[in-house]
């Protein structure tokens, strides 16, 4: 359930973007759970449908959404994939810049994942 507090200083749309994000975030929204139409959703919190819209339209930007056309709107995830596959990404260009190859970068998670190190 998503509700507004008009005295905050919080714009409306970031209300609803953050609502649906911390949603995904706990669980309580999961992958492949449709989301409501942007329409019924501003006509339920009394907002305009542009607000909404543009909460849905950063929260697809953001890789949490997706908007299958006539079909709605979707829950993806909650970004943890992507930004997983942002911190490899991250991970190889450091290796190379230190002059490491694919192979050795490799070796070294697969030494961690075997021997972890513990504080």
């Amino acid at each position: 359930m998503i509700t507004l507090d008009a005295a905050s200083p919080v714009p409306p749309y970031e209300q609803v973007r953050s609502q649906i994000a911390g949603q995904v975030a706990r669980g309580e929204l999961r992958p492949g759970d449709r989301l409501p139409t942007v329409r019924g959703l501003a006509e339920d919190l009394g907002i305009a449908a542009n607000t909404v819209a543009r909460a849905y339209r950063e929260l697809e930007q953001a890789g949490a959404i997706e908007t299958r056309g006539r079909s709605g709107s979707f829950v993806t995830g909650d970004q943890v994939e992507r930004q997983a596959k942002e911190a490899a990404a991250a991970y190889l260009a450091r290796t190379r810049a230190l002059g490491l190859g694919e192979a050795e970068a490799l070796a070294l998670v697969q030494h961690l994942v075997d021997h972890p190190i513990r504080p």
